[in-house]
């Protein structure tokens, strides 16, 4: 499974991709305000530092306003990917897109249908909120197996998961049992990934054992 960022704080993608963490990065319009920079400023620095996919999300209501800003974007690094909301004004922008040769992901994606739905109108990625799901009582990684699960009965949709609105590990973990191609990962939730509790007590002894070693 590929790990993708989900920050626009380029310190976080600096960390995180010299571990090796880092196969693509989302934003969106929520992470980039955070930073206080413009976005194709933010865009260039994280272009300059991750060779992977970069999605940046087309901010408009129609489809042609969601298109023209998703060319707009698209011009700025090969590496962008446009992301487009799961409306039917957004499929059409990512109809119109992927006929052009520009990749997508169309975000917030909360049913099996919905996903369904991006997939056929071309998406790249289907970006599926879980964290959001399981905020108003829903288990949001029962959606991840529906649609890897309907995906997989159709080889003709090349559309690949990606498992967004991460919460914590479990969330990793189980994306990755289900078989989704990539989940995208705040920066605090790899972290997580990273430690365990008898992983640091094994580092201790060890560091205190060697101590005892003759020089």
């Amino acid at each position: 499974m590929k790990f993708f960022i989900d920050t626009a704080d380029i310190s976080e993608i600096r960390e995180a991709h010299a571990m090796g963490m880092v196969d693509g990065v989302t934003t969106n319009p929520s992470l980039i305000a955070k930073t206080g920079r413009r976005f194709e400023d933010v865009l260039q620095d994280i272009c300059a530092i991750v060779d992977g996919p970069i999605s940046a999300e087309a901010v408009a209501e129609s489809a042609a306003d969601l298109l023209a800003d998703g060319l707009r974007l698209s011009a700025i690094h090969p590496n962008i990917v446009v992301k487009l909301p799961l409306t039917g004004e957004g499929l059409k922008a990512c109809r119109e897109l992927t006929n052009r040769g520009i990749r997508t992901n169309v975000t917030l994606c909360f049913s099996p249908a919905q996903a369904l739905l991006a997939a056929k109108a071309g998406a790249t990625w289907i970006s599926p909120f879980v964290g959001r799901l399981d905020d108003i009582g829903h288990t949001g990684m029962d959606l991840i197996s529906q649609i890897v699960t309907i995906y997989g009965n159709y080889p003709s949709l090349k559309t690949e998961v990606l498992v967004a609105s991460v919460r914590h590990p479990l969330h990793v973990v189980e994306a990755a049992m289900m078989g989704a191609d990539v989940a995208t990962i705040p920066f605090s939730v790899i972290g997580q990934l990273l430690k365990h509790p008898l992983t640091d007590i094994g580092i201790e002894k060890f560091n205190k054992d060697w101590k005892k070693v003759p020089v």
